[in-house]
């Protein structure tokens, strides 16, 4: 049985990867803070080296990560330890026990000061704690000497958790409009669609010695905003009989946050597609699938 190891595992992402369908001889051991607290380096580089029921990990899949945008600007500590020396650990650990290591990252390492996608080797600058700390995770893992894949990725939502999918739908149900951030672009990222792209790296690394490593970007394809991707929720939502409102468009100082996000958050999709032949479908695609999950089929 080749076992991969994944954090974050009661999180959006990581609650994908255990309903993915892995083909028979492969499994999951999805992991949160219960079990492995991702501040203990020491309890990191013990359980990648003890392996599962004897046997080593096929691979480690690093989801597990602080994601409080905000209050890491004052939490600065907590946000480095998980953010950066985590994987730092994880990808350590790797290396040494000669098994690949996929590390989830994100488009805060960008600036998002200008238009287009970014490409992979596009310059970073992170505009804040969060964006800083996850650079720092891809730093160490790229230097770690471990095989591995950083895959970055935006605007996760599901049927699960807390994302702007259910908040929408939630804060729809009692108010008739809603004032939603107009001018920062990018594209929604299914978890589940993130999963499968992970699922389909990770047994290709582990599989193929010769595997292309390297940096990658994953969101769903096609560019939106926030305030467009509201409407497009409340239209599907009403098509299937759900809570729906009115959108107002507001500019992003209308709605200050202590982090400061990127105004451009669009990937490309360019190395993945052409080191994995994966080819995200379409945002709107993905949103439908998760409504069907949260409300059901359209009417």
């Amino acid at each position: 049985m080749k076992r991969v190891l994944v954090t974050g595992g009661n999180g959006q992402l990581g609650t994908e990867l255990k309903r993915y369908p892995w083909p028979a001889g492969w499994a999951v051991t999805a992991i949160d803070i219960d079990e492995l607290d991702l501040r203990d380096t020491d309890a990191i580089t013990a359980m990648v080296a003890q392996g599962a029921d004897g046997e080593p990990w096929a691979a480690v899949i690093s989801a597990g990560a602080y994601t409080a945008v905000d209050k890491a600007e004052d939490d600065i500590v907590t946000a480095w330890a998980v953010n950066a020396m985590a994987p730092a650990a994880f990808a350590a650990a790797c290396a040494k026990a000669a098994i690949p290591i996929l590390q989830v990252s994100t488009d805060y390492v960008f600036d998002g000061a200008r238009d287009g996608a970014w490409e992979t080797d596009d310059p970073v600058a992170p505009l804040g704690v969060y964006g800083a700390s996850k650079l720092g995770g891809e730093l160490a893992v790229r230097t770690s000497g471990a095989r591995y894949a950083v895959v970055r990725t935006a605007w996760v939502v599901s049927a699960h958790g807390n994302n702007f999918v259910k908040t929408m739908l939630r804060v729809a149900a009692t108010n008739p409009t809603l004032r939603v951030v107009d001018d920062q672009h990018g594209s929604p990222t299914s978890a589940a669609d993130l999963a499968a792209a992970l699922a389909t790296i990770a047994m290709r690394l582990v599989d193929d010695p010769a595997a292309p490593t390297g940096t990658y970007h994953f969101s769903n394809a096609g560019a939106v905003t926030w305030a467009g991707f509201a409407r497009e929720i409340f239209s599907q939502s009403a098509a299937r009989g759900g809570s729906s409102a009115d959108v107002v468009g507001i500019p992003t100082s209308d709605y200050p946050t202590p982090a400061t996000r990127p105004a451009n958050s669009l990937l490309s999709h360019t190395a993945i597609t052409q080191d994995y032949g994966i080819r995200p479908p379409a945002w709107q695609d993905a949103l439908s699938n998760i409504l069907d999950e949260l409300i059901g089929k359209a009417k």
